[in-house]
C-alpha cells in the first residue's frame, strides 16, 4: 500500500450523512461521545477476543481500556483505546463509505424529524460521523493489532467531501480519534463537562474509561466510569437509566427501549442473560438475511455480535448480551450451531422474551407500541414455533369487525368475551387491505346476526391461521370458503334444500360461466350484495394464491365458486331476463362484481368494459338493442 499521502472522495451517501450531521442534529450534539466511546469499547472487545488465537498481541500493553483527553485551549478533544485498531485499507473502508448495505435505504428513510433521523444513525453503525456535530476536523490515527509501528495510518477530514489518508509511524495500539472543535463547541474541552457525560452515556462500558485535561496545570488523568460490565452486576445495583444507556451503546439506538430483563441462570448452566425489547423496528426488520442476534460473551470475554443462535427468527428484533460459564472461549458459529447447550439456552432465552411481553401486554397502550412495529413479524412465530404456540396465541392482536377499525388491537380473548352463547366458531376472513375486508360481502350474513369476525390483512395471516387452526377449543372458520359453517337459522340451514329449490336458476348460470366457475350455489352468507365467490375447501385461497403466483410459482387452474342472494333484485332480473344474451351479459357481469369485491383481479378488463357498457346502453334503449 502506497505511503503517500492520498485525498480520496467520500461516497455519496456519506456527503449528504455529514451534511444531515452538521446541519440537522445540532441539538442532538452530546451524541457523539457516546457514539466514540461505544466504538472503541468494541475495538478493545474485538482485541480482547482475537488474542485468544494471537496472545502476543496483548503482550506489550495488556490492560485494556479507553482515554479521553481534552485540551481547551487548543479546543481539541480526544478518544484514544488500545483496541484492535485499523490498517490503512480498514480505515479508508470504515470511514470512507457507510459499509453496511442499504445506504440508499437510509437516505430514504430520512424524514427532516430530527429525533427519527438521529435514531437512523445508530441502526446504519455510521455514529462516528457524529463527530462533525461538535467538530470542524477530525483527526484518526490507528495502528493494527499484529501489525509494525510502521503500518500506522492518519485519516483527516473537515467533513465537506473528502477525506485524506497517509501512513505514519505510530508505536501504540489502537485508534485515536481527535475532534477540533467548532469555536461555539468549547464547552467539549471542558474536563467537568466530559466527565458528566462519560458517567451519563458511559458508566456501563466494561472498560475504564479514563479522562486527562492536558490543557490544565497538572495533567491528572482519573477513570471515571465503574468499568464493570453491567450485566455482571446485581439487578438491584443497576438503574433505570443506566440500563437505558447500555440499551442505546449495544443497539445503537438513540430511543429508549420499551422492556428488558435481566436474568442470571445458575446450576446445570449458568449463564446471564440480559435482553431488550426495542421502541422501534430497525431499518432492516424485513430483510430476514439481515445480521441479528445476541452479542455473545463467555466468561465476559466478548465472542461475536449478533450471534442467532440463542433466539429464534421470529424474535429477530431482540437486542441483548448473552453470557456464559458453559462455552469454550474458541466457539465458532460451528461450534454453536453443534452444541446441544445451544438449544436448552434458545428455549429458555425464547421463554423468558415471551414472558416480557406478556407482562408488556398488561399495560395496553405499551403493548399496541410494540404490536404496531413489530406485530407482523413476530406473528411468523405461530408458523415456526409450535413448541410456544399457546404463548404466541394469547400476544396476538387483530383488527376486528367489533370496532371497524384498522388498528389491530383486540386479543383472541377479547374476541371470545363477546362470543355469542351458541358461537363455538372464530370466524375470520382474509383480504389484502381493511378497506377490503370490511367491505366484503362475505360478511353480511354474520354482520347482520352480531358474530364478530376477524380481518386478516397481512400477508403471513393466511398461514398463521392454518397454524393456530384453533383457540380455546374453537376452531378458525374462513368465512370466504365453501363450507362455511355458523350457528345454524331457519331456513338456512339446508344447503342442498336451498340449491333443490333454484336449480333451474342455477343450471342456467352455471351453463354460461362454466369456462369460470366450478359451481354455482345458493348463498347462505349475503345479504345485501347480489353475489359473491368463494374457495372450495380443497383450493388455496386467493389471496395466497396471487402471493405465490407474484413470487413466481407455478400453481395448477383453479376456478372459485359463485354463490349467489335470490332475494336481490339483481338476481331477480337475472331469473327473469328471457333473452339468452342479455342473460349470459348479466350473468358475467355478476360474477365480474363478485370478484372484484374479493380483491382478486379481473382476467380481462376490457372485456369487462365493453360488456358493461353494452349491457348499459341496452338496459337505456330497450330490448331491441343488441347485448353484447
Amino acid at each position: 500500500m502506497s505511503d503517500k499521502r492520498e485525498t480520496l472522495g467520500f461516497q455519496t451517501e456519506v456527503r449528504q450523512l455529514l451534511q444531515l450531521m452538521i446541519h440537522s442534529l445540532y441539538s442532538n450534539k452530546e451524541i457523539f461521545l457516546r457514539e466514540l466511546i461505544s466504538n472503541a469499547s468494541d475495538a478493545a472487545d474485538k482485541l480482547r477476543f482475537e488474542a485468544l488465537a494471537h496472545p502476543d498481541w496483548l503482550a506489550d500493553d495488556p490492560e485494556l481500556g479507553i482515554r479521553i483527553e481534552v485540551d481547551k485551549k487548543k479546543k481539541t478533544l480526544t478518544v484514544i483505546d488500545n483496541g484492535i485498531g485499523m490498517s490503512r485499507d480498514e480505515l479508508v473502508e470504515n470511514l470512507g463509505t457507510i459499509a453496511k448495505s442499504g445506504t440508499a435505504e437510509f437516505l430514504k428513510q430520512m424524514t427532516g424529524d430530527k429525533k427519527h433521523d438521529a435514531r437512523l444513525i445508530g441502526q446504519f453503525g455510521v455514529g462516528f460521523y457524529s463527530a462533525f456535530i461538535v467538530a470542524d476536523k477530525v483527526t484518526v490515527e490507528s495502528r493494527r493489532a499484529g501489525l509494525d509501528a510502521e503500518a500506522a495510518v492518519r485519516w483527516e477530514s473537515e467533513g465537506q467531501g473528502e477525506f485524506t489518508v497517509e501512513n505514519i509511524e505510530r508505536k501504540e495500539r489502537g485508534t485515536q480519534v481527535t475532534l477540533h472543535l467548532k469555536k461555539d463547541q468549547s464547552e467539549f474541552a471542558e474536563s467537568l463537562r466530559i466527565q458528566a457525560l462519560i458517567r451519563k452515556y458511559s458508566d456501563h462500558i466494561g472498560f475504564p474509561v479514563s479522562l486527562t485535561d492536558t490543557g490544565g496545570k497538572d495533567a491528572e488523568t482519573k477513570v471515571v466510569n465503574s468499568a464493570t460490565a453491567l450485566w455482571t452486576r446485581s439487578r438491584s445495583d443497576v438503574t433505570d437509566d443506566e440500563y437505558r444507556e447500555f440499551y442505546k451503546h449495544i443497539s445503537h439506538d438513540f430511543s429508549d427501549p420499551l422492556r428488558w430483563s435481566h436474568n442470571k441462570v445458575e446450576g446445570k448452566r449458568e449463564y446471564t442473560s440480559l435482553l431488550y425489547i426495542p421502541a422501534a423496528a430497525p431499518f432492516d426488520l424485513w430483510n430476514r438475511e439481515a445480521p441479528r442476534g445476541l452479542k455473545l460473551y463467555v466468561q465476559r470475554v466478548f465472542i461475536m455480535d449478533d450471534a442467532e443462535q440463542f433466539l429464534p427468527l421470529y424474535l429477530r428484533f431482540v437486542k441483548g448480551v448473552v453470557d456464559s460459564s458453559e462455552l469454550p472461549l474458541n466457539v465458532s458459529r460451528e461450534l454453536l450451531q453443534q452444541n446441544p447447550e445451544i438449544t436448552s439456552m434458545r428455549n429458555a432465552l425464547t421463554r423468558r422474551v415471551l414472558d416480557i411481553l406478556k407482562k408488556l401486554a398488561g399495560k395496553k397502550d405499551e403493548y399496541q407500541k410494540f404490536w404496531n412495529e413489530f406485530g407482523t413479524v413476530f406473528k411468523e412465530g405461530l408458523v415456526e414455533d409450535q413448541a410456544n404456540k399457546d404463548k404466541l396465541a394469547k400476544l396476538l392482536r387483530f383488527a376486528t369487525t367489533h370496532t371497524g377499525s384498522e388498528t389491530q388491537d383486540q386479543s383472541l380473548d377479547d374476541y371470545l368475551g363477546r362470543c355469542q352463547e351458541d358461537q363455538d366458531k372464530i370466524y375470520y376472513i382474509l383480504a389484502e387491505g381493511h378497506a377490503t375486508a370490511i367491505a366484503s360481502p362475505h360478511l353480511e350474513q354474520l354482520r347482520s346476526r352480531g358474530i364478530e369476525v376477524l380481518l386478516l390483512t397481512d400477508r403471513i395471516d393466511a398461514w398463521v391461521a392454518e397454524a393456530l387452526a384453533e383457540y380455546e377449543g374453537k376452531a378458525l372458520v374462513d368465512v370466504a370458503r365453501e363450507a362455511l359453517d355458523m350457528p345454524e337459522k331457519g331456513e338456512l340451514k339446508d344447503q342442498d334444500k336451498l340449491n333443490e329449490t333454484h336449480k333451474a336458476l342455477l343450471d342456467r348460470i352455471q351453463e354460461v360461466l362454466s369456462s369460470r366457475v366450478t359451481a354455482v350455489n345458493v348463498s347462505r352468507r349475503l345479504v345485501n350484495s347480489p353475489a359473491c365467490v368463494v374457495a372450495s375447501d380443497h383450493d388455496l385461497n386467493p389471496q395466497v394464491r396471487r402471493m405465490l403466483e407474484a413470487s413466481g410459482q407455478a400453481l395448477p387452474e383453479s376456478k372459485p365458486i359463485l354463490e349467489i342472494n335470490v332475494g336481490h333484485p339483481l338476481v331477480t332480473r337475472l331469473s327473469e331476463e328471457t333473452d339468452d344474451r342479455r342473460f349470459g351479459a348479466l350473468s358475467e357481469i355478476v360474477l365480474d362484481h363478485a370478484l372484484l369485491a374479493e380483491g382478486s383481479p379481473l382476467p380481462n378488463p376490457a372485456e369487462y368494459v365493453q360488456r358493461m357498457n353494452d349491457y348499459l346502453l341496452n338496459a337505456e334503449h330497450g330490448a331491441d338493442s343488441e347485448p353484447a
